[in-house]
């Protein structure tokens, strides 16, 4: 048994299968109970509740969706008793990297030029307009990364205020001002909800050489509009190309932190080693952001202790309480997550995935909680509000400020987001040689016994400096990031 198997504080009363050859052939991630576990019983692994027992479990059985469940559970919301970080990590490793140093003293570690749209009526437009410059119309623009068309199914349809609007004009303008553009052509169609008008009004931006926009019913039809928008971004590329990379501090790194399709292993090498990274950039001044709000259900207890202020620790309270009458009034429930993904991969209830995935967020202090797409206000440890799929809660981590994201993935997950490039971290050795050419770390090497979470988080912290500087991530080289954009939309479509 200890040869197979994984137990990961003293208290819990089951372990962690490690290889396919475990003890009765119970595939690795699963977990088999430590001692017997009667029916009603708790479920403990992290020193934590994961679940109870449906039934009554035999020492070294199998434990998974047939014998174990939520139940019924309670947390005690302690605020701010760890606010104080106890012991900052080592810096160790770069204090600088090179970066895009922008008007308003931001910094991106991208240089694009953005075709964003107001409503999906403007997509066709905004993609044909992108496509103009995907051959060789940019080879003369070599400090030019690309021009990336940003479309959404959303922008009309829908009521033209409350939470569904507000969601998608901070999207709309945290991706317009947001650091890893050079420049932005902002497209509607014209009788949208979301007009363009409105939304440059509300946010007090002003037309200039790097920011323009239009309507396509202003312009005229189909290819005159597109013939306009090409116009407008050739007039922009000499001024976007004319900047390059400076040498700037960590402090100026704004890292999204994610998951996706996760497994057992999730908690125990990548999240854990992330977190590190995340401590890392913390301590030199950055700042991070965790997310995905449904995936830090029955977890979050955790991270009100480190909040540092009553004020934050009630923010997070808050959302969740949101997030339970917001599944509730749609016939649904958080426990709906884990996917079958993820509980092919041995993770059994949310309980089980929220620990795992808190683990992202390493151990400094909670700065503050953020709506979703809400613009990051200090440096340091956030929590951003937003769903559990990865597409539409990362669009919100980068209209919050990320200009970089870090992506663990135990399933395998392959994703890529402009402008923000996206570096992926797989959670165990047998994923990472099967997807190889998308992962950019394999974090199994700590199950594995070849390195220590810290020694992977300093691995990691060293490629997020690299990959801000310039070099590309695997699925900037694969070329994702053109399909991800997919803006948060709540309430009725009418």
């Amino acid at each position: 048994m200890a040869d197979n198997f994984l137990r990961l504080h003293e208290m819990d009363n089951v372990l962690t299968c490690m290889s396919d050859d475990g003890f009765q052939g119970i595939a690795r991630g699963h977990k088999v109970a430590a001692t017997n576990i009667s029916a009603g019983q708790p479920v403990i692994k992290y020193n934590q509740l994961i679940g109870e027992a449906t039934k009554d479990i035999a020492q070294h059985e199998h434990v998974h969706v047939h014998n174990m469940a939520m139940g019924h559970f309670d947390r005690v919301h302690e605020f701010c008793a760890d606010a104080h970080w106890g012991q900052k990590p080592a810096l160790n490793g770069p204090t600088t990297f090179d970066g895009y140093v922008r008007a308003n003293k931001s910094v991106g570690t991208r240089n694009y030029i953005g075709v964003l749209t107001t409503v999906n009526c403007s997509a066709t437009v905004a993609r044909y307009i992108a496509d103009y410059f995907k051959d060789d119309e940019l080879n003369s623009f070599e400090n030019v990364d690309g021009i990336v068309s940003l479309v959404h199914g959303t922008g009309c349809g829908m009521a033209g205020n409350g939470e569904g609007m507000a969601n998608l004009q901070r999207v709309l303008w945290g991706y317009a001002g947001h650091a890893n553009f050079g420049g932005i052509l902002l497209v509607g169609l014209g009788c949208e909800q979301a007009q363009v008008s409105m939304m440059v009004a509300n946010f007090g931006f002003e037309e200039g050489r790097t920011f323009r926009y239009f309507n396509i019913q202003d312009v005229g039809g189909t290819k005159a509009t597109i013939d306009h928008g090409i116009r407008m971004i050739k007039e922009m590329l000499p001024q976007v190309n004319d900047i390059s990379r400076t040498k700037v501090p960590v402090s100026e790194l704004s890292v999204a932190l994610q998951c996706g399709g996760s497994d057992a292993y999730s908690g125990v090498t990548a999240n854990p080693a992330l977190g590190h990274a995340s401590d890392l950039i913390v301590a030199h001044g950055g700042t991070t952001i965790l997310a995905e709000t449904p995936e830090i259900y029955g977890a979050e207890h955790l991270l009100t202790r480190r909040a540092v202020s009553q004020d934050v620790a009630q923010k997070l309270v808050d959302r969740i309480q949101w997030w339970e009458d917001y599944t509730a009034r749609n016939g649904n429930e958080m426990n709906n997550n884990p996917s079958p993904g993820n509980k092919a991969g041995g993770l059994t209830t949310i309980l089980e995935k929220s620990l795992g995935a808190v683990a992202k967020g390493g151990t400094a202090p909670l700065m503050d909680v953020l709506l979703y797409g809400e613009a990051s206000k200090r440096k340091g440890f956030h929590f951003m509000d937003s769903p559990g799929y990865d597409p539409t809660s990362i669009t919100g981590q980068v209209a919050s400020g990320a200009n970089i994201v870090c992506f663990t993935t135990g399933r395998g997950s392959v994703f890529g987001c402009k402008p923000s490039p996206s570096i992926k971290l797989a959670t165990n050795s047998v994923m990472y040689r099967k997807l190889h050419e998308d992962m950019d770390i394999n974090c199994g090497v700590i199950a594995d016994g070849q390195a220590s979470v810290q020694e992977v988080g300093e691995e990691i912290f060293q490629l997020i400096v690299n990959v801000a500087s310039g070099r590309p991530s695997k699925s900037e080289a694969l070329g994702f990031g053109d399909a991800e954009f997919v803006p948060w939309q709540i309430g009725a479509v009418v």
